[in-house]
Formats: structure tokens, sequence, C-alpha cells
């Protein structure tokens, strides 16, 4: 019997909610057709299904929120009978029985020439050290001086959140006017997106030795070849430059494929296809940088066509599983803001990441000539466990010549 289980959509991602199922028991399903809608802290995303088979059961209900590879249903694939193998419990029954504490509250230990303590610290029972509570719901509750004891949660299986503490505390200033609450931030889906960029940035910036480049690209021909071209298309199929951007940077990554790789088990694994993430900003606020795949296959008003599809859907929380883990490079603009260059953050387990400002007007000197062209700034962040200087400066000078004869961009 084959497991479905919580994907991982993302390096910052540790559990995920199952918002719906789109199939049923019993329904025969396909590779690649969406089986669940799963969210997280970035956006609802279509999760597909891996293998062919027929649904056997569900084991986690929508609504619940699980730790990613948590297995969520059971498939039997075509080589299997209807089974009576046994199931594995359900999510919300492991984490009742007998849970071993994630976070166990423990007063910290004194030394005895240690100075004495300023602050509270709250005498812990046995029992109270089997609760289920986060890190920061047992500082806050300590903060307060609070009892744990007889203290509900609300949180998956019953654990103890900081809301939880904040609403024990204001039950417990309404009876004395002396407790000080601390303010909580809200649980927000801007608070959840922030939270995740935070934390994935963050680890980039940890583990990721970075190097950067950048290379001044005329870019007057290319824009010159897109307005001609869009002269002859209908509104609704004209191009805009950052479709060329993508599709050269994409080429480009055939001739350096050391940057088109992910660093898995402690190693560089180069992929071979090219699955440019594109960056898009959230009108809420936050980042995503769903695939764009095989970008370099795709023709330019395909690849044009897919990529106004891929920001309609991640604005509106609707991208696919594939879309959101296959990326195996990103490539960011912030030109439509006026910057004239942008150095990204490595976005793991990527190894690289590209970035173009705004085209500019800038003296140019060509064939000995000096005259106003309008020049756009590449650069390169690079993971220097992966590649040197060398092959990002190849990188860059490869965008910088295919986009000098955009009709072959085609």
């Amino acid at each position: 019997m084959a497991e479905f289980v919580m994907p991982s959509l993302g390096a910052d991602m540790g559990e995920g909610k199952l918002v719906a199922w789109r199939k049923k028991p019993g329904d025969a399903i396909r590779r690649g057709e969406i089986i669940a809608e799963v969210e997280t802290d970035k956006a609802a995303v279509d999760v597909e299904c891996h293998i062919n088979g027929v649904i056997e059961r569900f084991l986690v209900e929508p609504g619940q929120k699980v730790p990613v590879g948590t297995v969520l249903a059971l498939i039997r694939t075509a080589a299997e009978k209807e089974s009576s193998l046994p199931v594995p419990p359900a999510p919300a029954a492991m984490l009742t029985e007998k849970p071993t504490p994630a976070a166990p509250v423990k007063a910290p230990a004194i030394s005895p020439t240690a100075p004495a303590p300023t602050a509270y610290r709250p005498q812990i029972t046995a029992a109270e050290s089997r609760l289920r509570i986060s890190p920061y719901a047992a500082r806050l509750a300590a903060e307060l001086g609070l009892s744990l004891k007889g203290m509900a949660g609300t949180g998956p299986g019953g654990a103890i959140s900081a809301r939880d503490v904040a609403a024990a505390a204001s039950s417990k200033q309404s009876g004395t006017g002396s407790a000080v609450i601390p303010a909580i931030e809200a649980d927000t889906p801007h608070v959840r997106m922030r939270r995740a960029i935070a934390a994935s940035m963050s680890r980039s910036k940890r583990e990721i030795p970075h190097y950067y480049l950048s290379q001044a690209i005329d870019f007057t021909t290319a824009l010159d070849w897109v307005t001609s071209e869009n002269g002859k298309l209908p509104v609704e199929k004209r191009m805009i430059h950052a479709v060329l951007l993508l599709k050269a940077t994409a080429l480009a990554l055939r001739e350096v494929p050391e940057l088109n790789a992910l660093w898995e088990d402690g190693r560089s694994v180069q992929k071979e296809n090219i699955h440019v993430g594109a960056a898009i900003s959230l009108r809420g606020g936050g980042l995503i940088a769903p695939a764009l795949h095989d970008t370099d296959k795709a023709d330019l008003a395909e690849l044009m066509q897919r990529f106004r599809d891929l920001v309609k859907r991640g604005r509106a929380g609707k991208l696919k599983s594939s879309e959101m883990t296959d990326p195996t490079i990103t490539v960011t603009s912030l030109g439509d803001q006026g910057v004239d260059s942008l150095f990204g953050v490595i976005y793991p387990p990527q190894v690289a990441i590209v970035g173009f400002g705004a085209p500019m007007e800038r003296p140019w000197v060509r064939d000995g000539k000096t005259a106003l062209r309008r020049v756009i700034t590449a650069t390169l962040s690079g993971d220097h466990r992966v590649t040197d200087g060398h092959q990002g400066a190849r990188l860059l000078v490869a965008i910088d010549r295919i986009l000098q004869e955009p009709e072959k961009l085609r």
C-alpha cells in the first residue's frame, strides 16, 4: 500500500494544514492529478498525487494541521488487491498517546556558584513536565508567574499555546488587576508569511556562503525587438521584457549547468531539467517563487502565457505542489520598482539566484562610438560551496550574449 504524505512545499515548511480532499476513497487517481489542497504559511497549494492507483482511505480530516511527512492517505496501486493491511494510526491519535514532550518545561539548572536569579522561575511539577507546550508559551507562562497545572491547551493534540497562556493571564488580571500581559502577535496569514520568509532567509544566510557578481547588459536591442513584436500581436498576447530574461537565463544554464542544482544531503546535485522559479510579489506583502517547468524548452509566446497564469494563480493561492517544489534556480526582478540592481538571497536548497534591475539610459560605447543605450544590470548570488566566481561570471556573460540576439529566443 502506497502512502501519500504531507509534502514539504519549501525549505521553510515544517507542517501544513489539510484544507480539503479533492478525491474520495475508491476514486482512481493518476500521477499528477490533484488529490488535496494544503495550506502552508505562504500559500494554499493544490497537491498532486505521485503515483497511479485507487484511494484506499484517508487518515487525516480537513482542518487538521500535521507535520511534513505525516501519512495523509493510503493508495492501492494497480498491483495490489483490496488490502487488509494494518492501517497506521491517525496523526491525532499519535499526538495523544503518551506523548513525549516536544519541548519539556524544566526549570533551568542553577549552579551553586551562579548569582541568584532575579526573574521569576516557576516550580514545574512532574505532571506539568508532561504537558505539551510550545517553548514560547512556556517562557511566557514563566514570565507571567502562571501555573501550567490545569491550563487548557487549544493547540494540536491539546498543546498549550501562547494564546492559551495570554487568555489565562487575562483571567487572572480580571481577578487581581496585577498581571501585565505582553502583546501577542496576531497569527494572521501575513504574519505567518513573514515568519516563513524569515526562517528560510535566515537559514540561507546562516548556511550558504554567498558570493556576488554583477554585469551591465546593453538591453536596447532586446527592448526594441519586444516593442516590434508586440506591434504585431493582440493586446492579450503581448510580451513583457521579463519573459526574455527568464528564457535567456534558462538557456544560459545549459552552458553552465553547475548552477542548475540543489544542495541535497551535504552535496550539490545537478538537475537535468531547468525549472526557473519566477519571483512573484503578493499584493498583501510577501513573496513566492514557483517554477516555470522546462523554461528553456518553451517558446516565448508559451512562456508569456504560463508566466501570466503563474502570477494569477500565485496571487490567488492556487499553485500546484510541483510548482512550489521544483524550481532549480530563482530569477527575480525589481525593475518595475525603478531600482537599477538587486542582489538576491539564495532560496535553499537552490544554489543560485539571478536578479535584474530596471533598464536605464546610460552612455555606452558601441562600435567605437558613445551613445545613449538602455542598460540593465544582471546580478548573481551564488553558493560558494558549489561554484566559484568563474562559473558565475560565465553565466552572466552567457545571458548578456543571448539577449543580444532576441530573435533567437522565440
